[in-house]
């Protein structure tokens, strides 16, 4: 399982890589394996102010659905649009082809209380 060290996590299990004031967030290794074969994704709120903490989508798989929460506040920007024809890419590429959406931040300081690779490894361990 990878947590890679560039990276910001949060206890639910999402992602986020920060580039200048984008923020791009999918959700982890981890969380992707335990849902198991995700089938959709269901993000509506593009354009969309949001507080951190707040459910920006959700995620079904085959098992079960699932909320997604927004790591930072901020406004939804972007979702990723190959995940409407090959929601799968969240399984087999979480960090990569499988994001789920970009974020312009509105503050910065929310990064603060996210978890480094380490301690997001220590809390799934």
């Amino acid at each position: 399982m990878q947590f890679p060290a560039d990276l910001r996590y949060t206890k639910d299990h999402e992602w986020i890589k920060i580039e200048g004031n984008t923020a791009t967030i999918g959700i982890t290794d981890f969380a992707q394996g335990e849902l198991g074969d995700i089938v959709y994704l269901d993000i509506n709120t593009v354009g969309k102010s949001l507080e951190a903490e707040a459910v920006f989508g959700t995620v079904e798989a085959v098992k079960t659905v699932s909320d997604l929460f927004l790591p930072v506040a901020g406004t939804i920007a972007e979702v990723n649009p190959a995940l409407t024809a090959n929601p799968e890419l969240v399984n087999t590429d979480p960090y990569g082809a499988g994001w789920m959406v970009k974020v312009t931040v509105a503050n910065p300081s929310d990064l603060d209380q996210l978890m480094n690779s380490e301690a997001y490894a220590s809390l799934v361990h």
